[in-house]
């Protein structure tokens, strides 16, 4: 059953299983909350598991300006809504857009963060200042979707299936095959909406437009909580550079794992990227 909060206006949609020390797990682009549908049973074993969908995703209300698609913006939904759900402290986890909002929040709310998952994501300001070709050619939607309303909308909206679907392929070693049916089902119901697509497009502008000079402020900035950056060992990132070594100045008490697959390594590999997730766990506390 899908629960609602609404934190700043805005409904934010999350699910709760299990019991035992909290754990946010946050999807990112072009994903949804349901992402998690094959880990968070799993972690529920031995965890609270939260999966929420990000502002602009999913359930979840669809702002309408570039602003409200910062990754402070989503970072504070998601401290809010842990909040109200009686978790002071907590277990973050994140991929794609919802491991830069976890990297966002680690570092606006440390006190609030016990531990901090990274996945597959090199840092906003890297990426951005360090732009390689080869890079630039397999995130080449970064750049596209940041252009002005309503040119990458109006594109996009002609095929969303065709153009998302790309995307799920294209960034490191991925088949349709790799995604649960039904989880491609609830992801295409929601990149069909008009709303989603402005509300994701804002996203890559806010990247651009307000998140670069928030990170850029905080460079000199380091998370102390203990951090696990895992990332696809066939995904672009890692062929295009060491991931890890990207963090090396930013997290004080890293690990740094592969795991089987490209940048949906959480499809892909489910039962690993859990076995992943349990070892950096098991031995901390809140």
């Amino acid at each position: 059953m899908t629960h609602f909060f609404t934190p700043d206006a805005l409904r934010i949609a999350y699910d709760v299983t299990g019991s035992g020390p909290p754990v946010l797990l946050l999807h990112g682009f072009p994903q949804n909350r349901h992402m998690w549908t094959r880990i968070a049973p799993q972690m529920a074993a031995s965890h609270t598991a939260v999966t929420a969908d990000l502002r602009g995703y999913g359930d979840s209300d669809k702002p309408d300006t570039v602003d409200a698609m910062s990754f402070r913006s989503m970072g504070r939904d998601m401290l809010a809504l842990m909040e109200q759900l009686g978790f002071g402290r907590f277990h973050l986890v994140g991929h794609d857009r919802g491991a830069r909002t976890a990297h966002r929040m680690a570092l606006d709310a440390p006190e609030r963060v016990a531990s901090l998952t990274l996945m597959d994501i090199i840092p906003t300001h890297r990426l951005l200042a360090d732009l390689t070709a080869s890079v630039a050619r397999s995130y080449y939607h970064w750049f596209f979707l940041a252009q002005p309303a309503p040119f990458p909308e109006t594109l996009i909206a002609h095929d969303p299936d065709a153009y998302f679907e790309r995307c799920l392929l294209g960034f490191g070693k991925a088949t349709l095959a790799d995604f649960d049916p039904a989880m491609l089902a609830r992801y295409r119901t929601h990149w069909r909406n008009p709303a989603c697509i402005h509300a994701m497009c804002n996203d890559y502008r806010a990247a651009i437009d307000i998140d670069f000079a928030m990170d850029a402020a905080d460079l000199e900035r380091r998370i102390s909580c203990p951090a696990l950056v895992a990332y696809g060992a066939e995904g672009a990132m890692a062929q295009a550079m060491d991931v890890a070594a990207t963090w090396r100045d930013r997290l004080d008490n890293m690990t740094a794992r592969s795991i089987s697959g490209g940048h949906f390594f959480p499809d892909q590999s489910p039962q690993e990227t859990v076995a992943q997730l349990r070892a950096f766990l098991a031995p901390l506390s809140l």
